[in-house]
């Protein structure tokens, strides 16, 4: 084979399976010689047994055709705060320590239905709550961090660890880590896959996500989870010429630093050459608020999560998710109800202005990824995205003034998944090879 199995994709390891010139357990070996090498320096990994891993391929190698899943043999990283049957969950928690609770998750039951070669479990900020980093750094400059809180799984997956991983979002936790790592990363709408057998954070913000290398293995992943539009998508005839996109540069904007301002400017112009018509809009102002309603909800909504947590062990838990519990951020219940009900009243607001477009390319990130492992990075241009619950799409390509990744954000309607995919899938054609970034690992 002309890469080393490591290397591939999850749809180009499915094909090596299928035309046996690869076995699910030679993929294995490779994969766990890669973290070998390497994850002594990226410290993706909370959990990860190689004689587990080499016991599920051996298994997976004696499946006959006709019975394999569509994922069958493909290497997928969980965040470590998804319940895995047979690992523990510890949620990066000393409450959590050695915890090995003994059922899957949803989302694990379905990939292991679908026959993927469950890795281990990649390493999350405390309860995917807080921004201090868990000590993962960034696979293409390791004095970085790969963002958070899904700092294992996206750092894994660009460091080619393992070709598709689990995340989760409730701020910009899985956004936000696909920029960095310049890898494809989807936080999917809202509620689209199921969180059952997962830390909850905040029932009506707290989002499964995916990570890749291709658009096409989100499409994969998108598939075994059940992501669905209620009209099959049409993919684009003639890649991006023709398509209508919008530009929002969001109502953050002035945190943007140079390397995001030079993407989005970059990703106009490309689009614009290759026959694309880019406009330039705002949303009207009661949008403005979004940043902030998502906070209030955010930390009200951590007041009964992080009880249970608070109650049996309060010296140690991180002093943020104390002071969720203490209610020190100083919300009313009447302050959360106003935030909660003024987001809903946008979010069909929002639908109805980006139908009109192919996308709406928003910034993913202040910029690349911030010096030093202690903090995981704003999530300012993601908190708002993720209040209103619909999909947006991670594309790499750009670089910053350290020739760090930088991603844009593709968005839409909420359930347009699919559209969203079929679409970044040509953008990403454009700008992965045009933008000025490819990864050097």
């Amino acid at each position: 084979m002309a890469a080393e199995p490591y290397r591939l994709t999850a749809t180009e390891a499915l094909k090596a399976f299928n035309n046996d010139s690869l076995t699910v357990e030679d993929y294995a070996k490779s994969l766990l010689k890669r973290i070998e090498e390497r994850d002594g320096l990226i410290k993706a990994w909370a959990y990860l047994d190689p004689t587990q891993v080499l016991e599920q391929a051996r298994a997976l190698d004696k499946v006959p055709k006709e019975e394999r899943g569509p994922m069958h043999g493909v290497a997928i990283a969980v965040k470590d705060i998804i319940y895995t049957k047979g690992m523990p969950t510890q949620h990066n928690s000393p409450i959590y320590a050695g915890d090995q609770p003994e059922v899957d998750g949803g989302s694990v039951i379905m990939l292991r239905k679908a026959g993927a070669l469950i890795l281990g479990k990649s390493r999350t900020t405390e309860f995917a709550a807080t921004v201090e980093g868990p000590g993962t750094a960034n696979p293409h400059d390791t004095t970085r961090t790969p963002g958070g809180s899904s700092s294992g799984s996206g750092a894994a997956v660009a460091d080619f660890q393992a070709p598709i991983g689990l995340g989760t979002q409730t701020g910009g936790s899985t956004i936000r880590p696909g920029s960095f790592n310049g890898i494809y990363a989807m936080k999917p709408t809202w509620n689209a896959i199921t969180r059952e057998g997962q830390k909850i954070y905040s029932l009506i913000l707290d989002t499964l996500g995916l990570y890749a290398r291709s658009v096409e293995d989100l499409e994969l992943l998108g598939s075994v989870f059940g992501l669905k539009d209620d009209e099959v998508p049409q993919p684009p005839k003639n890649g991006v010429k023709g398509l209508k996109f919008a530009l929002y540069k969001s109502m953050v904007w002035d945190q943007a630093g140079p390397g995001t301002q030079k993407a989005m400017q970059k990703g106009k112009e490309l689009l614009e050459a290759h026959g694309a018509e880019v406009e330039e809009i705002e949303l009207p102002a009661d949008f403005d608020k979004l940043p902030d309603w998502h906070g209030c909800v955010l930390k009200c909504d951590g007041r009964p999560s992080f009880r249970p947590e608070y109650q049996i062990a309060k010296e140690k838990l991180a002093t943020s998710l104390v002071e969720h519990v203490e209610e020190k951020h100083g919300y009313s219940r009447k302050d959360y109800l106003e935030a909660f009900d003024a987001i809903s009243a946008l979010r069909p607001k929002w639908d109805a202005i980006a139908e009109k477009y192919a996308a709406v390319i928003i910034p993913s990130i202040p910029d690349e990824a911030p010096a030093g492992l202690e903090s995981t990075g704003s999530a300012v241009f993601n908190s708002w995205t993720t209040a209103l619950h619909f999909p947006v799409v991670n594309v790499p390509g750009f670089a910053g003034s350290h020739d760090m990744p930088v991603g844009l954000s593709l968005a839409a309607p909420r359930y347009k998944d699919q559209a969203l995919l079929a679409v970044a899938k040509e953008v990403g054609k454009v700008w992965e090879k045009e933008g000025g970034w490819s990864s050097k690992l």
